[in-house]
């Protein structure tokens, strides 16, 4: 009795599933690098803007909530020593900035009593921080 022998193809690679794949991990790095937060202060409400981005070259993050508290990268100190807080903290940096979360609930003078304070300790990047828009 004979058998048949069929000739051996040849295997081949599928384009279609490896670009399924490819795209699949494509969007998982960009959800992951969008979940990675700048923010390393005290949660907060931000105003919006639409036109708001943020600065990633900062160097500290002060974050008043509103009722007047100041925190410098997560730690609260009193209005009366921030500046020497800040000159403390930016001593070793030639060109420093400060990314500056106030609560959108927040007195217009107390800001500008915090942003004195920064300005005096010899800080003058200063980025008012805001959440982005929501367009329906």
């Amino acid at each position: 009795m004979k058998l048949p022998v069929h000739p051996v193809k040849k295997p081949r690679i599928e384009m279609l599933p490896l670009i399924d794949i490819v795209f699949l991990v494509l969007v998982f790095f960009i959800y992951a690098m969008l979940s990675m937060a700048v923010h390393r202060g005290v949660p907060v409400v931000l105003p919006v803007s639409p036109t708001s981005r943020i600065e990633q070259k900062m160097l500290l993050s002060v974050t008043i909530q509103s009722d007047g508290t100041v925190f410098v990268d997560e730690e609260p100190v009193p209005l009366e020593d921030l500046t020497e807080k800040l000159k403390e903290k930016t001593a070793s940096s030639p060109s420093p900035g400060v990314l500056l979360f106030a609560e959108n609930t927040l007195a217009y003078q107390t800001l500008f009593s915090v942003m004195d304070r920064i300005r005096m300790a010899g800080i003058e990047r200063i980025s008012l921080q805001a959440e982005a828009e929501k367009r329906p």
